[in-house]
């Protein structure tokens, strides 16, 4: 799972470049997000408009990965397509996270 991360101010923007996150991918994408949140922030913007497929591994360890971040920092999820968000609801994870439909504005890369 390639995974690129841009710090904004107070939070990190992580994009998802793989289409998807699964067993095969799971411990990668856990500990390459680890990598990647290292630097302090308050926020941490998961967007995951290119996943198109996510399985009860990568749902784990996109909790594990929440777990991991601490209780002062939050994670978020972006672009989540039609077969992710029914994961996410179907599982009542969507209550657990805040999901935006796309990243929030002035953090959407032009171009």
């Amino acid at each position: 799972m390639q995974l690129v991360a841009e710090q904004r101010g107070e939070m990190i923007v992580v994009s998802a470049l793989g289409d998807r996150i699964d067993a095969a991918g799971a411990i990668q994408f856990k500990d390459r997000m680890r990598e990647l949140t290292q630097t302090p922030s308050l926020r941490v913007i998961l967007d995951m408009s290119r996943v198109a497929f996510l399985d009860s591994s990568g749902l784990g360890a996109v909790v594990a990965v929440m777990k991991a971040l601490g209780p002062d920092r939050k994670l978020e999820l972006s672009g989540l397509t039609a077969t992710v968000q029914k994961v996410f609801r179907l599982t009542r994870m969507d209550s657990i996270f805040t999901i935006h439909d796309q990243l929030p504005d002035g953090l959407r890369q032009v171009g």
